[in-house]
């Protein structure tokens, strides 16, 4: 399960900071719950609970792997066990994450955001894999790479009687660096 959640993870990730745009659907916009004290969690914790926090402020920490160069407007944490990640937007008093950070530890406070990818999707998405990897231009691996990505939502959609597969980001509102 965690294994096939980085997968779905790091291939949102990647589709996220080049020019394609995905087209996922987004949940719709419900009301932002804040409180004084926002219970921090490590990445792990958070994203065996993520369902449960949306739309919700929570502190998060992580390891950063990676900032986006040109504009630093997200950056990509992980957790304890170096097999999770997750997607911090810059929103609120963050400007931006600078290429520095990466490797730092940090605590994130911020809305837990939520993408859901329908069935409807990866069947157009499937598509598109398919015929690309029929073009024979080299990029077989990764379209036997995304297709394994695809079949593993699908199943967990099975498994967990739902009509999507979600993706959890946060909107990071500040952060703190973790000196240690």
């Amino acid at each position: 399960m965690k294994k096939l959640l980085f997968f779905a993870l790091v291939s949102v990730a990647l589709a996220s900071c080049g020019n394609r745009k995905a087209q996922q659907e987004v949940a719709p916009e419900e009301k932002v719950e804040t409180t004084a004290d926002a219970k921090t969690y490590t990445l792990d914790e958070l994203l065996t609970d993520a369902e449960q926090l949306v739309n919700k402020t929570v502190t998060v920490r992580g390891f950063v792997t990676h900032t986006c160069k040109h504009s630093g407007k997200r950056c990509f944490i992980v957790g304890d066990d170096q097999k999770t990640t997750m997607r911090v937007e810059a929103k609120g008093e963050i400007g931006g994450f600078n290429r520095e950070l990466i490797g730092s530890e940090l605590a994130i406070t911020g809305v837990v955001k939520e993408r859901r990818i329908s069935k409807e999707y990866l069947d157009r998405y499937e598509k598109e894999v398919n015929e690309m990897k029929a073009k024979e231009d080299g990029s077989a691996e990764q379209c036997e790479h995304e297709l394994s990505n695809i079949k593993g939502m699908r199943e967990w959609m099975k498994d967990h009687n739902k009509d999507h597969y979600s993706t959890y980001y946060m909107d990071g509102e500040r952060y703190d660096v973790i000196e240690g």
